[in-house]
């Protein structure tokens, strides 16, 4: 419920009422043309890991580029996709915290454990839908992340929480009222020995568990500033660091946030946003098989600048129209050094970095006419890759290598467009086509990696990624109590950009044909009385195209990407306060590579929720990950492998949840 305050200056019975809400501006009629979920705060608040990517796991189809959650992974394998258009460690959906993209301006990355999922009032996933207003980047979907306001936190809130490795997990909320709006100030921590990813039969004396120690702080202030009109201020802060598979192998990530959104609910409305984004990256790689550092991956500084402008001009009631213009600029730069594994001296030093830009207009329309709501729309980015080198130097600083890229810009071009019929008895019948367009990364375009003992290396010369796709639905929700979804979907990336090997343990970044995705998603979200069921499965057909360079992988099924993919949460709420919770989640065979010779097999997992309260607003908490123990491997590389969350029993104190 929005928070609904009088004005200081018209406090009299007369006076107009101020209604605050924190969020932007309501969905347009023809949303539900494209397959949309919703994630309600119950589900958010009370899932077996408290992780957002966890959460995210609920809808089917989505996935990282790993299996791996945030605390046991490297954060550039933290790329979200949606509908199996992965084999890449990019983000291929575009996902925005209060109307903020969050990809790392670098990497493309999500930084997961900057998002707490107790912040978090709902959440919005389109599968598919193309760019249109959103943005350039939303090529397999959008998810949006939507802060709770002051009403649905309370004053105070908070958790701790304690796990049987000794992990710990700590949050607290403060929410006041502040003038005639609200703030809302909260922070995490999170720390843990963590476990080994490295199987028994293959660990060594340099072996280390998945340490992982991060924090997370957000400051948000909501206010009016005339009746009808909206300041929303956002601040956010973060760290994280882990260790992965040696001893020294560490990784870690930084980033600063500040943003300032203006909405207007008058009869032309507005939606005016800007904001500022700095990240860092550092990364040592071990050795696996003499266990010294080979590469220190120092300092990756990135920013990232942009905004919005939406108007929807007063048409009457059966016209929707939205048209603006966002912005979005990202810079980085890569240090880092090379070590020789005999010596341990420098033996390369590094620099790469260059500069993206994107600006995009875009126009939309809605019109309502009786049961039947069409919608389309048309957008334009002007887009600029610049000032991209390459630079190589040894330990004296003497050049052994430099590369200075050509800038490039021009004009790209997408659609969308869709109808919803309501056919009556609860039934929704709904088609969609569109498009979409990602820039390369910084990432991608300049920096190579190893994950030994494969190199990968960079590609100043990739083009944008294109996505094309159409589907169809028929939702049936006869009450608030019952609502299934069905959509059948073909969407095609074409110039994907993947990891192509062109010689044994060597990849480089390459866009192929296309990337072809033909599916089926099922959704349900069900309630009677104290019990509750929210399910989606989705299978997806994906396999590559290609007739040139890369014609080997043609009809192969792009790396990470499974056939199958479902979850299913059972609630039961026996009493306010009280609650239970399991959810079922299974991922299908995936391939770690794009040659389909290393095998990631299928794995089911069980989670477990519970709340009971004890006194007041204190309850106590208790969850559980991976029931049974199941092996989800996370990558196999000729047999070295990699593994996920086994069982982790937590169990802790809530207050005000």
């Amino acid at each position: 419920m929005p928070l609904i305050l009088s004005a200081s200056a018209a406090q009299a019975a007369d006076g107009p009422v101020i209604v605050v809400t924190g969020k932007g501006l309501d969905s347009t009629p023809a949303t539900p043309a494209y397959s949309t979920i919703e994630i309600e705060r119950e589900q958010i608040v009370n899932s077996g890991s408290d992780r957002l990517e966890d959460v995210l796991s609920n809808i089917a189809g989505f996935q990282q580029f790993r299996r791996s959650d945030s605390r046991s992974s490297n954060p550039t394998a933290q790329g979200a996709t949606l509908r199996a258009l992965g084999g890449n460690a990019t983000s291929r959906a575009l996902m925005l915290l209060d109307g903020v993209p969050l990809s790392d301006p670098f990497f493309g990355y999500i930084p997961f454990s900057a998002v707490a999922p107790e912040r978090l009032g709902s959440i919005r996933v389109t599968r598919g839908g193309g760019s249109g207003p959103f943005g350039a980047g939303a090529l397999a979907g959008t998810i949006e992340l939507e802060s709770a306001d002051a009403d649905t936190l309370g004053l105070l809130s908070g958790q701790a929480l304690v796990n049987d490795r000794g992990g710990t997990e700590l949050s607290g909320t403060l929410a006041p009222e502040v003038g005639d709006g609200f703030a809302v100030v909260s922070g995490r921590w999170d720390r843990g020995k963590g476990f080994y990813t490295t199987p028994q039969d293959q660990r060594v004396d340099a072996t280390s568990r998945a340490r992982y120690d991060s924090w997370s702080a957000s400051a948000r202030l909501v206010q009016p500033v005339a009746e009808n009109l909206e300041l929303q201020l956002r601040g956010l802060a973060f760290e994280d660091n882990r260790t992965l598979r040696f001893d020294g192998a560490d990784n870690g990530i930084e980033g600063q946030d500040v943003s300032v959104r203006m909405v207007s609910r008058g009869a032309w409305q507005v939606d005016a946003l800007a904001y500022a984004q700095w990240r860092n990256f550092n990364n040592t790689v071990i050795s696996s098989s003499r266990f010294t550092r080979v590469l220190d991956q120092k300092d990756t500084p990135a920013s990232g600048q942009g905004g919005k402008l939406e108007i929807r001009p007063p048409l009457g009631d059966d016209h929707v129209l939205r048209f603006g213009v966002d912005f979005r600029r990202s810079e980085g730069d890569l240090f880092e050094d090379a070590y020789s594994a005999f010596s341990g001296a420098r033996t390369e030093q590094r620099f790469a970095g260059g500069v993206n830009t994107d600006l995009g207009l875009f126009l939309e329309d809605d019109w309502t006419v009786g049961p039947l709501v069409l919608t389309g729309g048309v957008r334009a980015d002007r887009y600029r890759i610049a000032d991209g080198y390459y630079r190589a130097q040894d330990d004296a600083g003497n050049l052994l290598e430099e590369s200075f890229y050509a800038d490039r810009a021009d004009w790209a071009f997408s659609y969308r467009g869709g109808a919803v019929f309501n056919a009556g008895e609860g039934v929704r019948l709904r088609a969609a086509a569109y498009s979409g367009l990602r820039l390369p990364t910084l990432n991608e375009l300049y920096r190579p990696f190893v994950v030994f003992p494969v190199t990968t290396m960079a590609n100043a010369g990739l083009e944008n990624e294109r996505l094309e796709g159409f589907e169809a639905g028929i939702d049936w929700r006869p009450d608030d109590n019952i609502s299934l979804a069905l959509t059948a979907f073909d969407n095609k990336v074409k110039n994907a950009i993947t990891n192509v090997t062109i010689d044994t343990n060597l990849r480089q970044r390459r866009n192929i044909g296309a990337i072809d995705a033909q599916g089926v998603e099922l959704a349900s979200q069900l309630r009677f009385g104290q019990v509750s069921f929210d399910g989606t499965l989705a299978y997806t057909d994906a396999t590559m195209s290609d007739d040139g360079a890369a014609a080997a992988l043609d009809g192969f099924r792009p790396s990470q990407t499974p056939k199958w993919s479902a979850s299913a949460t059972l609630g039961w709420q026996p009493q306010d306060g009280m609650k239970f919770a399991a959810t079922l989640r299974h991922v299908g065979k995936q391939y770690e590579d794009d040659q389909e010779t290393d095998v990631l097999p299928a794995a089911t997992t069980v989670d477990l929720f519970a709340q009971l309260p004890v006194a007041g607003k204190w309850s106590v908490v208790g969850r559980v990950e991976n029931l049974f123990d199941e092996t989800i491997i996370t990558r196999n590389q000729g047999g070295s492998m990699d593994i996920g969350t086994p069982l982790t029993v937590w169990g802790g104190i809530r207050y005000g949840f």
